[in-house]
């Protein structure tokens, strides 16, 4: 099964990839877990490239374009072998982060994008994406509580990048029944009862 988790910054998804991959291998599943952008030696050096905040001067199509390589690479290289050997792969971050950072978030064509994470993934399409869906106070206030050294090029990002980002999160859950959208405001161990419970049904329905 590939599971993805989304949201914007600060929304507490890498907290759920931990959780769900240990309630995962406590069940005695085979389970691997993987960043986007990076999860290669590749990929790696891209994500070093995107983040840094010293790349100031990145322009959005340049931006796009790099998130996608490091997308295909982790793809071919780690995704689909996984799941070939099945093995359940959770990600933090998928092709919905373009959609919504880069389409909505940076105003790229959504057509462009849509036609560009094609190209990227092919046909791997998570089985079940969640969205921890925050308010942008939220985000806000949880920023806060980092240091500037702590943040990457794309979470400094101002104005209302992450209003439209959010949006746009929300509207692509709109359109596919994979998405699982959930209230980032509960407690972490809410949102995992909610998660588990969603994979669990999942699991019955595919594997009956």
């Amino acid at each position: 099964m590939f599971i993805t988790f989304e949201g914007i910054d600060f929304c507490g998804k890498s907290t759920q990839v931990e959780m769900l991959k240990q309630h995962l291998l406590n069940k005695n599943k085979k389970v691997e877990v993987i960043r986007e952008p990076g999860g290669t030696e590749i990929s790696e050096i891209v994500r070093n490239v995107l983040l840094d905040k010293k790349h100031n001067k990145m322009f959005m199509e340049t931006e796009i374009f790099l998130f996608s390589a490091s997308r295909a690479q982790l793809v071919r290289e780690k995704i689909h072998p996984y799941l070939d050997e099945g093995i359940y792969v959770i990600s933090d971050r998928f092709h919905d982060s373009t959609s919504a950072y880069q389409g909505y978030g940076r105003g790229i064509s959504l057509d462009a994008v849509k036609h560009i994470n094609k190209l990227a993934i092919g046909d791997t399409v998570p089985d079940i994406t969640f969205i921890i869906d925050i308010p942008i106070e939220v985000a806000r206030q949880r920023r806060s509580g980092r240091s500037e050294a702590q943040l990457d090029r794309i979470e400094i990002t101002e104005g209302g990048f992450y209003d439209r980002v959010r949006k746009g999160y929300l509207e692509i859950a709109k359109n596919e029944k994979r998405f699982i959208v959930i209230d980032g405001t509960k407690t972490e161990e809410q949102i995992h009862k909610l998660v588990v419970e969603e994979i669990d049904v999942l699991e019955k329905r595919r594997f009956a």
